[in-house]
């Protein structure tokens, strides 16, 4: 179970962001069945509620909302519970928010895309996924980031599903190997959009 900076287990909601954002689920429909600490249900049969609401915390989300739409920063108001029984904090982000990670899962797989598979430049893939106007030195040139989530893919940190292309894979590589498993994972309707798009969508239900 992944864990943001500040000790809260992050669990993954079913809803997506955008439902997420026009309709913020209640306490009742964002809780988890169970706790992922000590797995205790989180509603026992005849019991007391183990899973207590305790309030939000608002968690900023990078990317495009769509591979059309240019990038953006948005905000979700993420839920809070604690377990009564073990004390955990459970933190329950819309599908797709990643813990530690300020990209959503959608722009990074689209980036990963982009950079690997649509042979994009990093200056481009940039452009198109990150939105950050104020840009260091480094910028000019490449995008650090893109090949952090490269090397990451390539440590098996990140996409862990995607086939592994040993140590002597470069980057780009393990960037496309990662952005075409995410591509097939996605809806069979989409089979007609260009692959990014596809690592775009597919990406938003693997993480």
């Amino acid at each position: 179970m992944p864990r943001n900076r500040s000790g809260h287990s992050v669990i993954q909601s079913a809803i997506d962001i955008k439902r997420w954002q026009q309709q913020p689920p209640t306490v009742v429909e964002a809780r988890p069945a169970r706790c992922p600490a000590c797995g205790a249900a989180s509603c026992p049969l005849g019991g007391a509620i183990q899973l207590q609401g305790h309030g939000r915390r608002e968690r900023q989300v990078w990317g495009p909302a769509s591979p059309d739409q240019p990038p953006e920063v948005i905000s979700v108001a993420a839920r809070r519970y604690r377990c009564l029984g073990c004390s955990a904090v459970l933190l329950v982000v819309p599908r797709g928010v990643l813990g530690r990670r300020i990209y959503s899962a959608a722009a990074i797989g689209f980036a990963l895309a982009l950079w690997g598979l649509a042979l994009a430049t990093a200056i481009e893939v940039r452009r198109r996924v990150g939105p950050a106007r104020i840009l260091g030195e480094s910028a000019v040139t490449g995008w650090a980031t893109l090949r952090r989530w490269a090397r990451e893919v390539a440590q098996r940190r990140l996409f862990a599903q995607a086939p592994d292309q040993g140590p002597s894979a470069s980057l780009r590589k393990s960037a496309a190997t990662a952005a075409a498993s995410l591509a097939a994972s996605a809806d069979p309707t989409t089979r007609a959009l260009p692959i990014e798009h596809r690592a775009f969508l597919g990406a938003a239900h693997a993480a």
